[in-house]
């Protein structure tokens, strides 16, 4: 191994006055050479860029693959350049289990049968979900890390390299200054009442070695100040294409909404066929709660009735039934007390409050959990575990 002590020992002494450099203008004991507005704005755009793509890069990873031993897996395998084995998605295993489970129960009986079309949709969904992780990784997640780990990098050592030269600069500033104060100090008229005239040659000696001394310092300080305006400008040429970076990030962004649109859509039109296939499914056994969707008409992914729950009926059947037009029947009208609070959910409720005292009376079609309340000129549904009916 080939040592060199002159290179370390320099090294070392160039640290050395860096740190003392660094720690006197801490300490307010020293001068600091300050950048201009508008590279101090460059720096801060693009400090706040970088750490703001590694927030949005590490969720993104959680999102597509909220297991953590996976991402670390990833994460080895990576760092070992070895491609990453495939791993089926948990829609996919769940599909092959239940087709497996069909298998066993046999394929004729009902619930086999069922088995099968829902372990299909399974297997469908999983591969759907499978090319969106492909899709975004290579879309999304590799620019992000791209710019994390080769831009970023090289502007951090460009950087770093720039503060190392301000404080040499400014060390430069500081031995200059200095010089110059012991050169005007030997360059004082002496004393001619002096009866030693030995202290004249000294005084002429020490004015030349302080000359040589301030030409040294000015030398010195005018290499400085070159180099650092040099790596000033690099440093300036590479924060500026920050805007570029976000041009395309701004790119990739809209790639990985688009394959994310894709996947949900794909999604929902796979659920739309097995509820078909469900609910025209033949045999005495239907699915519970289940409707016959051959006569739903097809919507739009981005339609709200379109994800309603089986059971539930639409805003449009809501609105269609108007508390105010329902009339109380001519007997069976009750008093009742209320027990809790209740805040109406719609604007077919009627809110509650512990203790009062309203009218409640029941109409053709309502459901048996629910009642219609009046208090005054104010009638909607109210629940009926809330109330205490009174005979």
């Amino acid at each position: 191994m080939d040592f060199n002590v002159r290179k370390f020992a320099t090294d070392a002494g160039i640290f050395f006055s860096r740190a003392v450099q660094f720690t006197e203008e801490k300490l307010g004991q020293a001068e600091k050479t300050e950048l201009d507005a508008h590279f101090e704005n460059l720096l801060s755009r693009a400090d706040c860029t970088k750490n703001w793509t590694e927030k949005i890069y590490r969720q993104t990873e959680v999102v597509l693959q909220p297991n953590p031993g996976a991402r670390i897996e990833e994460f080895l395998y990576e760092k070992l350049d070895r491609k990453v084995p495939p791993r089926p998605t948990n829609g996919e295993i769940l599909g092959q289990f239940m087709l497996e489970a069909a298998k066993e129960f046999g394929a004729e009986t009902p619930y086999g049968s069922t088995l099968i079309k829902v372990g299909d949709c399974q297997r469908r969904l999983g591969g759907a979900e499978r090319e969106f992780l492909q899709t975004s990784s290579i879309s999304f997640l590799t620019p992000l890390r791209n710019f994390l780990e080769g831009d970023w990098r090289t502007i951090s050592r460009e950087r770093k390299l720039l503060e190392n030269l301000r404080l040499d600069l400014d060390a430069c500033k500081a031995r200059l200054k200095k010089a110059k104060a012991a050169e005007t100090k030997a360059a004082a008229v002496p004393d001619f009442q002096e009866t030693r005239p030995r202290n004249y040659v000294l005084s002429a000696s020490a004015s030349a070695l302080w000359n040589e001394e301030l030409d040294k310092a000015e030398h010195e300080l005018r290499v400085a100040q070159t180099e650092f305006d040099r790596q000033a400008e690099v440093t300036r040429l590479l924060l500026e294409g920050i805007s570029s970076t976000h041009v395309n990030h701004l790119r990739c962004l809209c790639e990985f909404v688009e394959a994310q649109a894709m996947y949900y859509s794909q999604c929902h039109k796979y659920m739309l066929e097995l509820q078909r296939e469900l609910g025209s499914c033949s045999g005495d056994i239907r699915c519970p709660g289940s409707l016959d969707v051959n006569c739903l008409p097809d919507r739009s992914p981005t339609d709200p009735s379109a994800f309603l729950p089986l059971n539930s009926s639409s805003p449009l059947e809501r609105d269609a039934l108007q508390i105010e037009e329902v009339q109380p029947p001519a007997s069976g009208t009750r008093k009742a007390k209320v027990l809790y609070d209740y805040d109406a959910a719609d604007s077919i409720e009627l809110s509650l409050r512990a203790d009062e005292l309203i009218t409640v009376y029941t109409v053709p079609g309502i459901d048996s959990d629910w009642l219609i309340g009046e208090r005054g000129n104010q009638k909607g549904r109210v629940p009926v575990t809330y109330l205490e009916l009174l005979s």
